[in-house]
């Protein structure tokens, strides 16, 4: 799969308020707006052995983060599976249009979500963790 930009899976209003409706969306749609933070955690935990960080994208200039995914290597995984990093950068500032700059992650995720106002793993209409596993296990990482 190529990267996709994320924006492409941005969610309606009614998605951002309503848990159930935003939790029935395709499991790309899920974890492309809403649950990118999720699925870059469980990459990184799935992968002990790998120095897997995390990163999330930016508008430049901004202090709110609207993309995070995991990285290996120059390898970034997210909603389009396993891509180029510079190719995932790519595909999102062509879809928005505006430059955009990538954050490394240092904080944990609580620390994350709160200061990047995401939901935690609890605050969903269901638990996440389960789905992004499985999501993830679709995709063949590159050292393998």
């Amino acid at each position: 799969m190529t990267a996709e930009a994320a924006g492409a899976f941005r969610r309606t209003a009614i998605e951002r308020s309503d848990q159930r409706i935003a939790w029935e969306r395709t499991d790309q749609a899920f974890f492309a707006a809403g649950a990118c933070h999720i699925l870059a955690w469980v990459c990184r935990d799935s992968y002990p052995r790998r120095s897997i960080e995390i990163a999330a994208v930016r508008f430049a200039g901004e202090r709110q983060v609207f993309h995070a995914y995991a990285i290996w290597d120059g390898w970034a995984f997210d909603h389009s599976g396993w891509n180029p990093e510079p190719q995932l950068l790519a595909v999102n500032t062509d879809f928005e249009g505006h430059p955009i700059e990538r954050v490394k992650i240092t904080d944990g995720l609580a620390e994350f979500c709160e200061k990047h106002h995401h939901r935690m793993p609890n605050q969903y209409w269901d638990d996440p963790l389960p789905r992004a596993r499985k999501y993830l296990s679709r995709y063949t990482p590159p050292w393998q």
